[in-house]
């Protein structure tokens, strides 16, 4: 089990409430959220991971300027850090993230013969992911929810019976949307008016702090709301209970006989 996976794994005991006696129920809900969204981001890890490729694509295009070359650089170290991650028996989702994402720009900029088009279907899928976000906030229904409800176990229970999460989730997701919009604001014009290597490595040095500033915001909203409403611990005792029920059901059926 890797790092994450353990980290994941406590939490989920600790929301099942699984807690020694006279644990902080503050630190637990510090500790619980910081796990759930390792899990669901991939932590600095998985962001280093998806950098990797694209800073390899703009380092070397910025010194041959060769397209193909660069492209073909990009792709070997995506696959390579899938590999890595399957020979380690890690979660590989965030890795294969990558690999798709490098694999779509790479078949742009080659279609196109623009080494800048390597960064579009990435740029394009990061701003509809801040639209998203802000508007899922602002129609109640926000998508950060829909993402770490069933981390947290508690899956859309947050709409109709936790109303303080489902504030902290339409915050956080507002934050996301905004810091997102923000840094496509700086990267489009980048992208219309600026060479492929401004491009690349200004994207470089936006892809680790505004995800970092994002994570932040969602910790400070989640771990100061209150706890999640466990719906699989639900669903289990009500399953137990329907087993104990039939199971007496049975029993008196046979001291009746």
């Amino acid at each position: 089990m890797t790092s994450l996976d353990k980290k994941g794994h406590e939490g989920s005991e600790e929301i099942r409430g699984d807690r020694a006696p006279g644990a902080d129920p503050d630190a637990d809900a510090r500790a619980v959220t910081q796990a759930a969204l390792f899990d669901a981001f991939g932590g600095i890890r998985g962001t280093l991971e998806t950098m990797l490729p694209g800073l390899l694509f703009v380092g070397i295009y910025t010194v041959n300027k060769d397209l193909k070359l660069s492209a073909i650089a990009a792709v070997a170290v995506a696959l390579v850090l899938v590999v890595v991650r399957l020979a380690r028996r890690d979660t590989v989702k965030h890795a294969f993230s990558g690999v798709f994402g490098v694999g779509f720009g790479v078949a742009f900029a080659m279609v196109t013969g623009n080494a800048k088009d390597f960064y579009l279907p990435g740029m394009i899928y990061g701003a509809g992911l801040g639209v998203a976000f802000t508007v899922s906030a602002l129609v109640g229904f926000p998508l950060l929810g829909v993402v770490l409800g069933p981390i947290f176990r508690e899956n859309l229970s947050w709409r109709t019976r936790n109303p303080g999460r489902k504030a902290a989730y339409t915050k956080a997701s507002l934050a996301w949307g905004l810091v997102f919009l923000a840094k496509y604001a700086i990267l489009f014009p980048l992208y219309w008016w600026g060479d492929t290597t401004q491009l690349g490595w200004v994207l470089i040095a936006l892809k680790l702090p505004p995800m970092v500033l994002a994570v932040y915001f969602t910790w400070v909203f989640l771990a100061k709301a209150p706890p999640p409403i466990d719906v699989f611990a639900e669903m289990e005792a009500e399953e137990e209970a329907e087993r104990q029920r039939k199971e007496a059901a049975a029993a008196a059926r046979r001291g009746e006989a």
